[in-house]
């Protein structure tokens, strides 16, 4: 059963950093006495023992590396999985275990909303690496602590995590060119989408384009995929939902049948695709939202998506 802090990873409240690009930049947090001074024993992905002196007060946040890991440190904006330990560094009191062994490990991402000590200390990590991260209260909670989970004000924290697996921020496929009269997609620099809809009356059938063709594993039918993607009105191009604009990907099932969390022409669009391809495609109403509006989205609509697809949990 996971504690309150699993909660709060996964509702965003502790973000985790984890990207991967060609130019790693320096590591925001390195090795100290504090983070030097928790002796972590066990294998990499099984639940930790870890014992450390109280209290511990670092005056930045520090992170020491238990076990290494492989590939370029890990960045902003990427989705991670991970183990997590957590840990009152006034007391020593143990917060959470979770993640580990036969657990779901938990996903995280490194956004804007994130604890600055955890992505400071991330930012030293890689995909494999087990690190020991020591987080004073001005990078954690500060003199309000949070006290629902055990963290009174002015408490240092201590986090052990092991980084199973991290998603790319951007589909990395190899560029395809689409057919006229499909809609236009120009990428920003970090990979955000911009789409110019054509002023033509929309198909009335699902319509798929392979606008970057990854090379990683098939998506299939009920498998849950990392994405990022951003939705269009077709009628007037008006964007009503983008996870570029939240600043973090999503996860999916998608399915042809009841499990699906997605509309029938997003499923039916990344089933049979390969994980670092992005997609384009037009959905009708049909295998949208129908006759029925949806938030923004008014009755009737056709809508466009651009989805990259990061990975398969």
């Amino acid at each position: 059963m996971r504690s309150s802090f699993a909660l709060i990873a996964t509702a965003g409240l502790v973000a985790v950093a984890l990207t991967g690009c060609a130019s790693a930049p320096a590591p925001e947090a390195s090795p100290g006495r504090s983070s030097d001074a928790v002796v972590v024993t066990g294998k990499f992905g099984e639940a930790p023992r870890v014992e450390f002196p109280t209290p511990l007060v670092p005056g930045e946040t520090q992170c020491t590396e238990i076990v290494a890991g492989e590939g370029e440190r890990i960045q902003k904006g990427q989705q991670a999985l991970i183990g997590l330990a957590v840990y009152n560094g006034a007391t020593g009191d143990e917060l959470q275990t979770a993640g580990f062994g036969d657990e779901d490990p938990i996903a995280v991402t490194y956004a804007d909303d994130s604890l600055p000590g955890l992505n400071k200390a991330l930012s030293c990590a890689q995909v494999g690496s087990r690190v020991a991260v020591v987080v004073p209260a001005k990078d954690a909670f500060g003199d309000q602590g949070n006290p629902s989970i055990g963290i009174q004000p002015g408490d240092s924290i201590v986090f052990v995590i092991d980084v199973e697996r991290a998603f790319p921020s951007r589909a990395d496929g190899s560029v395809r060119l689409s057919r006229d009269g499909f809609p236009a997609v120009v990428l920003a620099p970090d990979g955000r989408p911009g789409i110019t809809v054509p002023k033509v009356d929309p198909p009335e059938q699902t319509e798929v384009e392979v606008l970057k063709q990854g090379s990683g594993q098939v998506v299939e039918d009920g498998d849950s995929v990392v994405v990022q993607y951003t939705g269009v009105l077709w009628d007037d191009n008006t964007v009503f939902d983008s996870t570029w604009e939240k600043g973090r990907p999503t996860t999916f099932t998608v399915s042809t049948g009841d499990g699906s969390q997605v509309i029938p022409g997003f499923a039916e669009a990344l089933i049979g695709q390969k994980v670092g391809s992005q997609i384009g495609v037009i959905v009708p109403p049909s295998e949208g939202y129908g006759d029925q509006a949806s938030g923004s989205i008014p009755a009737g609509s056709t809508l466009f998506f651009v989805i990259d697809i990061l990975g398969v949990v």
